[in-house]
């Protein structure tokens, strides 16, 4: 087998693209409620920000290397992908418009009306005057251009208004009146971020209005251009998206904090790698901002509609119409746990595992909330990656330090988008007293453990949990995970030992249970791929059921198609990227792959083999992509307890069956969605999971 041949992969950005255009398939679909489809085209928009920042960057630095870069990006070069993606991204960004117009449209039926600086009725025009004085004039940067020595940095992914003057008085003196040009003056006006984009106008008979901040500032123009003898003006909106690449100084003398806190403030100057602009702005203006900014064709340029960063959609106030918005889930007690009781003495004699958002995550801070008082835990470890906004995990891990127990606390200050917010958090820890680890030098830090030493009848005893999701209260809510509660000593004696790495990684430890990236993921992953094919050969039952966000590493890849060769049957749940092409005859024929994309993001990642009958199970924070099976510290725990296996097979079956939400992944990427048998009735994945987690609460 060959892993250059380029027809055996699908390529892993252009099939992103197709993962973010299913979540531009929510935005479109009628039955999703109306305010939810402008969140999921605030999704949409937010996801293509990231794109553009991390991975279409890349991309671009290979193409500007000059390299092909064709072995790493399976048998297409750079500089084909770069326009590829550019082509793609034109075409989803009109679709988008499209849906967003449809939107609007409902939304006004609905008596909820978006109206511009030029649709502003007489009765609120008064309101908007005194908002735009009160509120957004002391907030507004302007910048006169013409005359500047050097351009203004444009800051990554903020809205700006690009304004456009023409002055009264000529440039010329000339008396001949064909060959006059008036002066022009350009301006450029950042939108603040400090309050809600979407300005909520007072109501009139009974029909509520909506007005972009855009707009407002738009409609005020004449007030902050007010000193200009100008004729006519315009405002059209830009944006800018920069390499987010971090470049970590490698001087010794600088703390670890120190570096990353320079390199997020050196990543407002990243290089330019996207910009979008109002299709309708005048070629003069444009050619001036793509001339000052040294924009050229390696750059991205997305010619887009009157409003850009539609990632504010995602906080469109809900009007007081929830009939609007999907009707909240409750979150469900995990059955034979209690929040009035000790955890601790529950997890002491079984295991649980913690389905979120199904299941309150209140189990979660409740078992650290414990441990942190508990006067005979001594010792409390634990791994963070991201962190809620005021964040209880934090607040519980100082209570411990408070309480005299040693908190040890590995934080990833490079998990992207996020270093800022660890930086602080890291700090406020440190003051408190808590042992910080900063990583491991080429490594990102991103599994999901947590183990505590309580003394018992004068021996160590540990308890922990392992988890498929961030530590984070807040995407808790919105982000299906899996934690699994135990007090297997011989599982959290593997969870001490990558402690123990991040404190002497030099040294190679042996995980007696646990699958630990980058030391051992792959090759027991393989041995248990291998084992599966070998029992297909023998006649034996052999499957693999596997769920994960992204698939896209090429060696990976192969195996599972070995394993269908061989006869194994494979079933894949990937949310995300899908480098696999499934149900190719001779070489994925056993192998179906769908995706499912719904009000909650599926992030959990479970792992089944089947064992000759007798099931494998495993949770994980790893997908199979590269970067974390070699290149992070991941880790991938076996399920033990007979129930806990049950509640993951038992799920992923349930989301298998899904009919409504489920698309089929394909060489194609044409997102089509699970076509519904005859007779067979709708199942919509996750309510039907939710659904079994109240059977299993009643039971």
């Amino acid at each position: 087998m060959s892993d250059t041949s380029n027809y055996r992969y699908i390529d892993r950005e252009k099939s992103w693209l197709a993962f973010n255009a299913r979540v531009l398939q929510e935005a479109a679909d009628s039955t999703v409620p109306l305010l939810e489809r402008l969140r999921f085209l605030g999704i949409f928009s937010n996801n293509l920000d990231e794109f553009f920042r991390v991975r279409y960057a890349a991309v671009r630095r290979l193409y500007l290397s000059g390299k092909s870069g064709e072995k790493l990006l399976g048998g297409i070069t750079a500089q084909q992908l770069v326009k590829d993606i550019t082509d793609i991204v034109i075409k989803q960004q009109s679709e988008s418009l499209r849906i967003l117009s449809i939107i609007e449209k409902e939304l006004k039926k609905e008596n909820i009306i978006i109206v511009d600086e030029k649709e502003l009725l007489p009765e609120h025009e008064e309101f908007v005057k005194d908002f735009f004085i009160q509120k957004v004039s002391p907030e507004l940067v302007t910048i006169i251009l013409n005359d500047l020595a050097e351009f203004p940095i444009l800051k990554d992914t903020v809205g700006y208004l690009a304004i456009r003057l023409v002055m009264k008085k000529d440039v010329s003196v000339s008396f001949n009146f064909k060959n006059r040009k008036k002066e022009i003056r350009y301006a450029l006006i950042e939108i603040p971020k400090s309050f809600n984009r979407v300005t909520v106008l007072p109501s009139i008979n009974n029909k509520q209005y909506i007005m972009l901040l855009d707009d407002v500032i738009r409609y005020n123009l004449n007030s902050i251009f007010n000193i200009f003898d100008y004729e006519s003006i315009s405002a059209h909106m830009i944006k800018i998206t920069r390499d987010a690449q971090l470049d970590i100084d490698s001087d010794m003398s600088k703390s670890m904090l120190e570096k990353i806190a320079t390199s997020v403030k050196d990543r407002r100057i990243g290089e330019p790698v996207r910009f979008v602009y109002d299709k309708s702005i005048e070629k003069d203006t444009l050619d001036f901002f793509l001339k000052k900014m040294n924009i050229d064709s390696s750059d991205s340029l997305i010619p887009g509609g009157r409003y850009h960063n539609r990632r504010d959609y995602m906080a469109f106030p809900n009007l007081g119409r929830f009939d609007l918005l999907y009707k909240p889930k409750e979150p469900l007690a995990v059955d034979g746990l209690s929040l009035d009781g000790s955890i601790l003495n529950k997890v002491a004699k079984k295991d649980f595992l913690l389905n979120t958002p199904y299941q309150s995550y209140s189990y979660l801070i409740k078992f650290l909330r414990e441990i942190a008082l508990d006067p005979k835990v001594t010792t409390i470890k634990i791994t963070l990656y991201r962190l809620a906004k005021n964040s209880q995990i934090v607040s519980s891990l100082i209570n411990a330090a408070k309480n005299g127990k040693r908190v040890v606390v590995q934080i990833e200050l490079q998990a992207r988008f996020d270093e800022a917010s660890n930086i602080s958090y890291a700090e406020m820890m440190q003051q408190e007293g808590i042992e910080l680890i900063f990583g491991i030098k080429g490594l990102k830090v991103h599994s999901k453990i947590c183990v505590a030493e309580r003394i018992e009848e004068g021996k160590i005893k540990r308890y922990g949990f392992i988890s498929t999701g961030n530590f984070n209260e807040s995407t808790a809510k919105v982000y299906t995970d899996i934690t699994l509660f135990t007090s297997h000593q011989q599982i959290l004696k593997d969870v001490n030992k990558i402690f123990e790495f991040f404190d002497v990684n030099y040294k190679v430890y042996r995980y007696k249970h646990l699958l630990v990236s980058p030391h051992s993921t792959r090759t027991k992953l393989y041995k248990l791929i291998d084992r599966e094919i070998e029992n297909a050969k023998l006649g034996k039952p052999a499957y693999m059921d596997l769920k994960m966000n992204s698939l896209s590493d090429y060696p990976m890849i192969n195996r599972l198609y070995d394993a269908s060769n061989a006869g194994v049957k494979i079933r894949l749940q990937v949310r995300g990227i899908c480098s696999l092409i499934p149900g190719v005859k001779g070489m994925s024929e056993n192998i179906e792959a769908i995706s499912i994309v719904d009000n909650f993001l599926e992030h959990s990642r479970a792992y089944i083999f089947c064992n000759n009958n007798n099931p494998e199970v495993f949770i994980s924070s790893a997908d199979f992509m590269t970067r974390n099976l070699d290149q992070r510290v991941e880790v991938t725990c076996p399920i033990y307890d007979e129930d806990c296996k049950k509640q993951i097979i038992d799920t992923f079956n349930v989301g298998w069956k899904g009919n409504v939400k489920a698309r089929l992944h394909s060489e194609k990427l044409d997102n089509k969605y699970r076509i519904r048998k005859e007779n067979e009735k709708v199942f919509r994945a996750q309510q039907e999971t939710y659904n079994y987690f109240v059977d299993r609460a009643n039971s």
